[in-house]
């Protein structure tokens, strides 16, 4: 296994489903006596998918301020 020019490395298949590494894992390197391991990154420096997925929602419904009742209205189709 090489190192590309860009200081990438594949991680082979078997290794992600063993360790349970998916798409967006976060990750840390640690160096140990002269070795480097590839290890999930703690709790705290990591997100789960679920806080992600509410990361890249927040805020987005302050950006137009309606009340319930124009909300229904806008729904059903009232003016």
């Amino acid at each position: 296994m090489r190192i590309t020019s860009k200081g990438q490395v594949t991680i082979p298949q078997a290794v992600r489903e063993a360790t349970g590494m998916l798409p967006n894992t976060e990750v840390d390197f640690v160096i140990d006596d002269g070795y480097v391991r590839l290890v999930k990154a703690s709790t705290e420096t990591r997100r789960g998918r679920g806080a992600a997925a509410l990361g890249r929602l927040r805020d987005h419904g302050r950006k137009v301020r309606m009340t319930t009742d124009e909300i229904i209205a806008l729904t059903r189709g009232e003016e």
